[in-house]
């Protein structure tokens, strides 16, 4: 990636379009019964139309071997070192889901779980409850747990299990390891201090925890929660700031909206399905230059390991892609922020699918749009956080260095 300074000589203002499409969890791995994985056994007529014209690629979001995050695997996309710029996803939630937060704040993203009489987890979503219960439970921890040793907590409920836990008050750091043990049949972790500063915050999580199993005992199958990314908000520059960009984000779940409000894009409203989606960029289409685009679903599958499912969502987003294309955008990228295989059920550390069409592009000429395919175009396997300075080179929005 460029030196911010010399970026900042580069950058050209004109009136093109940039449209970054983010299927989460993209990127599978073969099935056994025929080799295929999710993008090659879905029908994507469209999309695969497009790659014909497109130059494609795979992205590496950190580095080779690490399996990513959502956050930093986004950030990456967006053009921001994921290791200079470390955000913690309780800050990406609170903010996704409108919490404003202060410099005596930490946030941590919790997800209401199922715990056995021994304390074995069974399941880390319980359920995928209905976001209904989910309000309710958050409701009943707040009137119960109002504050803990003069730290005031602020709960409050995201989608399905998710939810936010805000701790408020002097002399908290936010560095604790999460106590979520990332797969069923494990207890749960006990909060943990990187460093001594962190131990208040610690001492307060684990009254918080201890205090809400016991609100949540009788709640089958959300009866405990699991915490993870705790931290205070941090210091990043806006994509208009960076790159010259008046961005916009269309995503439906808080962490997204939350990680794209702190780049600087404008959060549009949107429902619930791609369809949804895409009528949102086409209502603000005249209003704003880059917009990203978040597909959820392919990603939710992918950690389920429903492969079929992750098929169906592919084949809805193949579905809509005329309305996109009506629109002639003079960047369009489809891509993933990382890999999340159904066969693994979870993230997972291979390169992404990668593809972008503009008029200034050679194109590979790909007959599909698929991780096999990709890995024979072009661009290469290449880090995510150049495929800024290719969107903007491809929108014209990127001038000569040097002489």
């Amino acid at each position: 990636m460029l030196d911010d300074s010399l970026l900042q000589e580069l950058l050209v203002s004109n009136d093109k379009k940039i449209v970054l499409i983010v299927a989460d969890g993209l990127g599978g791995l073969p099935r056994e019964r025929d080799g295929q994985t999710e993008l090659e056994a879905a029908a994507k007529p469209h999309i695969d139309a497009l790659a014909i014209k497109s130059v494609c690629g795979l992205t590496v979001p950190i580095s080779y071997g690490i399996t990513p995050g959502s956050g930093p695997a986004h950030l990456s996309l967006f053009g921001y070192d994921p290791i200079k710029y470390q955000i913690g996803r309780g800050v990406l939630e609170a903010l996704g889901i409108g919490l404003e937060m202060t410099p005596r704040d930490v946030a941590a993203r919790a997800n209401f779980a199922t715990m056995e009489p021994g304390g074995l987890i069974t399941d880390r979503r319980a359920g995928r409850i209905p976001t209904e219960k989910n309000m309710e439970l958050c409701a009943k921890l707040q009137a119960a747990i109002p504050a803990i040793d003069g730290v005031e907590v602020i709960i409050r409920h995201g989608k399905e299990h998710r939810f936010v836990v805000l701790f408020r008050g002097d002399g908290l750091s936010g560095n604790l390891h999460d106590t979520d043990p990332q797969r069923e049949g494990l207890t749960a972790i006990a909060p943990k201090a990187f460093f001594e500063e962190d131990l208040k915050l610690a001492a307060v999580t684990a009254k918080f925890i201890a205090q809400a199993n016991q609100v949540l005992k009788d709640q089958h199958p959300a009866n405990t929660l699991l915490m993870r990314g705790f931290a205070k908000h941090p210091d990043i520059p806006s994509m208009n700031k960076r790159f010259g960009l008046k961005a916009a984000a269309i995503a439906a779940y808080p962490m997204y909206k939350g990680l794209a409000k702190l780049v600087g894009m404008t959060e549009l409203d949107t429902g619930q399905t791609i369809e949804d989606e895409f009528e949102t960029l086409r209502l603000y289409y005249n209003d704003f230059d880059f917009f990203y685009i978040h597909i959820k679903k392919t990603d939710s599958y992918g950690e389920d390991g429903d492969f079929n499912a992750k098929v169906q969502v592919i084949t809805e987003l193949d579905d809509a892609m005329p309305m996109v294309s009506k629109l002639n955008p003079d960047v369009l990228v489809i891509t993933s922020d990382h890999s999340t295989p159904a066969r693994m059920k979870g993230h997972s550390w291979h390169p992404n699918p990668f593809m972008l069409y503009s008029p200034y592009v050679r194109p590979d000429g790909l007959d599909s749009f698929n991780e096999r395919n990709c890995a024979y175009g072009s661009l290469g396997c290449f880090p995510a956080v150049e495929a800024m300075p290719l969107m903007l080179a491809n929108a014209l929005k990127l001038g000569k260095f040097g002489a």
